[in-house]
């Protein structure tokens, strides 16, 4: 038995540019033309594509990894919150099931984390040393779907401060492999130097980003390597910074510094062309379902509504290789009441929730 058929009308953005006054959903996917006849819902409002949350951890919570049934309610916290396309930036539950679920939103894996030994957050990653790095990296560009997640830097316990996690060398070496295998390259970086080293051995993307300068900012606008700067978690600096201050003071004031200029980092890297993507870093610290928060958090950093908008939808759907709202295509859809180009906030209520064709009722985020 088909699904019925729904009628989207009101405002329909596309893009930057293209709006449309209505659309049909039919047998799952977008019609710009009525059905011949049948039973129709109309559904009205401000409809975007759905939006996208290009850095979260399905099945991860701060311990670990997390049973299913745990991982199941963060896809659908993000589903509710009308994040219908995950990246997931490094996760060491094997979450390929996510895939096979038409209730759970889009899932772009990146295989699990790969850090250097005792330099990461216990049970997330491969923790490994640099003579194995290109062949870790091969594994899980094999093991992902087109992405694979470096951790490029983290406190070393010995200077007291931020450090690097692999010679720039090698790290150029890891990269190159990924790309012959057909994968794209992204990394954890909070400070300066690893965001030197991630650029001139050619990655793909930086998560985070807060040590860019203006000599990196050049460089990544002119590479356009892509940031996900995650502000939501970038919040907890103060908190970690003060974690560490009693045994390591230097790190914690660099934590505050970075902490100090998140948005003034974003707005010039903005400014300068580097390509800025929504991802809210759910599923480590964070709880799922924050993707609004996120995208209220970037026009703090000089961004239209419109932009910040873009951001997460159409912008980071071409950039992920994934389609938007067009003839044909799956109807993955989010509906307001209201205008968020007018009022951003509204984001964070979505009236409707289309995904793979379907309607869900927004019931707030859970976990």
């Amino acid at each position: 038995m088909s699904a019925p058929v729904l009628h989207v009308r009101g405002t329909i953005l596309v893009g930057p540019e293209e709006v449309l006054d209505e659309l049909w959903v039919i047998d799952g996917r977008v019609s710009l033309t009525p059905p011949a006849g049948g039973e129709v819902e109309t559904v009205e409002g401000y409809a975007v594509p759905g939006l996208v949350d290009a850095h979260c951890h399905v099945g991860l919570e701060s311990h670990g990894a997390v049973e299913p049934e745990r991982a199941e309610e963060h896809a659908l916290a993000d589903r509710d919150a009308g994040a219908l396309l995950l990246r997931d930036a490094g996760s060491p539950l094997d979450t390929r099931w996510v895939q096979e679920r038409d209730d759970l939103p889009r899932l772009i894996r990146a295989g699990r984390h790969i850090a250097r030994t005792k330099r990461y957050l216990r049970n997330f990653a491969w923790e490994i040393e640099p003579e194995d790095l290109v062949e870790y990296v091969r594994q899980e560009a094999r093991n992902g779907d087109g992405w694979v997640k470096l951790v490029g830097d983290w406190i070393d316990r010995e200077t007291g401060d931020l450090g690097i996690c692999w010679p720039v060398d090698i790290l150029t070496d890891a990269i190159a492999a990924a790309h012959e295998e057909g994968a794209r390259v992204t990394a954890h970086c909070f400070g300066e130097q690893s965001l030197v080293d991630f650029a001139a051995a050619g990655t793909d993307c930086i998560e985070h980003a807060t040590g860019l300068t203006d000599d990196t900012i050049d460089t990544f606008a002119r590479q356009q390597i892509a940031i996900v700067p995650t502000l939501v978690n970038i919040d907890n600096f103060p908190k970690f910074a003060e974690a560490g201050r009693g045994k390591f003071p230097t790190y914690a004031d660099h934590m505050m510094d970075l902490y100090e200029r998140r948005y003034e980092t974003v707005a010039k890297a903005r400014e300068a062309g580097v390509p800025v993507y929504v991802g809210t870093d759910a599923g480590g610290q964070l709880p799922h379902g924050l993707v609004a928060r996120e995208v209220e958090a970037l026009t703090r950093t000089g961004m239209s509504n419109l932009e910040a908008i873009g951001a997460a939808t159409w912008g980071a759907r071409e950039w992920l290789g994934r389609p938007g709202i067009a003839e044909g295509e799956s109807a993955d859809i989010v509906v307001y009441r209201d205008d968020p180009r007018q009022d951003i906030r509204t984001m964070a209520t979505p009236h409707r929730v289309i995904l793979r064709g379907v309607g869900h009722e927004h019931s707030g985020a859970r976990g």
